[in-house]
């Protein structure tokens, strides 16, 4: 006999609070966890085409493992150098650009550096805030990279976590099968197929959407000239995931570049824009209908919510988790909608819905 639903909620709500509480106390301490589990989650279908192809699990893993450690390797040496150089160069130039913006003001429109006018109180109230906080904010980044990421103890743990979690990712998956509650096991089961859909759908496919499109705008930015085109295509790359706003903070942050430094050659300008022109048409029309499907169900403003959400309450774990339990939270909010839609509350006690209009 099943327990009644007061007991279950209890015992359940139970869990899920020893669950945040965990999540809230332990957040830096399970990082590494986290990270290793989303890269074996993300390998997990690269290593059942190679089952399928005849190698052992064991040979599947070996296989990826030593290709993750090459193409790491890899970005060490060719990328993370030039990325962090830019990205340093960048912070150290934004100051001056500010000053050639203002006088490039007051060159062109004089009028708006008039000490009386709404323009030049928020201009100069903009500088000073950039000048106050693009320190502090670096030093905020630095201090809490510094404090909740041991770069060292990431390098070392976060591999080994997902070569073995991938190694017996089916094994764990099944465990947890045989020890979900029996009357509830098939719906559980179906609910958890259709969260890893929407997932599979979205965060692997918008994770490769982000890669192209991210390199796509690097390469072509740097072809053309643009001093920081690799942080400018990296940071366009990286919130490609949100529709449009990748677009619109690489585009802005680049042509914003482009003008200070090709102020005059308009033909280098418009080929800044029309990077971004094409990848927009690029992504909108193939990239993601192919990679991702049109059926995800996660909406962009429930995406930003969720990250913000999570990023107060647990930091950048919360942030990493953010994506995977707004899936979870969409998936069990459809099926509670299908169970109100069927229910007495929405059909009344005649067991039929009514027209109230």
């Amino acid at each position: 006999m099943a327990l009644p639903v007061r007991d279950q909620l209890r015992y359940w709500g139970i869990a899920a609070i020893v669950f945040v509480l965990l999540l809230w106390l332990l957040g830096d301490v399970l990082l590494p966890f986290v990270i290793g589990g989303a890269i074996a989650y993300f390998l997990d279908p690269v290593a059942d085409r190679l089952e399928k192809l005849g190698l052992s699990r064991v040979a599947a893993t070996g296989i990826i493992t030593v290709v993750g450690v090459l193409g790491f390797v890899l970005m060490i040496l060719m990328v993370v150098p030039a990325l962090i150089t830019q990205m340093l160069d960048l912070v150290d130039v934004l100051p001056s650009l500010f000053k050639e913006l203002r006088a490039f003001i007051e060159k062109q429109f004089p009028s708006l550096l008039d000490r009386e006018s709404n323009t030049h109180q928020m201009l100069v109230s903009f500088g000073e805030t950039l000048k106050s906080k693009t320190g502090d904010v670096l030093q905020t980044v630095l201090s809490s990279v510094g404090s909740a990421i041991n770069l060292l103890v990431l390098l070392v743990i976060v591999p080994v976590v997902a070569v073995y979690m991938l190694l017996d990712w089916d094994r764990m998956i099944a465990k947890i099968g045989d020890l979900l509650p029996r009357d509830h096991a098939p719906t559980i089961k179906r609910l958890a197929r259709e969260i890893d859909d929407v997932l599979a759908s979205f965060v692997r496919g918008m994770g490769t959407v982000c890669l192209i499109l991210g390199t796509y705008y690097a390469v072509a930015l740097m072809i053309v000239g643009l001093q920081f085109g690799l942080i400018v295509g990296f940071i366009a790359g990286l919130v490609t995931f949100i529709p449009y706003l990748g677009a619109l903070i690489g585009g802005t942050l680049a042509i914003g570049l482009a003008l200070f430094q090709f102020w005059g050659d308009w033909a280098h300008v418009a080929l800044v824009a029309a990077i971004f022109m094409v990848g927009q048409v690029t992504e909108g029309n193939f990239l993601t209908p192919k990679l991702v499907g049109h059926s995800v169900g996660l909406h962009p403003v429930w995406l930003l919510l969720a990250l913000s959400v999570f990023g107060a309450l647990f930091g950048f774990v919360g942030m990493l988790i953010a994506v995977p339990v707004a899936a979870a939270i969409g998936v069990l909010a459809r099926f509670g909608t299908t169970q109100y839609l069927s229910s007495r509350l929405y059909t009344g006690l005649d067991g039929s819905a009514q027209d109230n209009e």
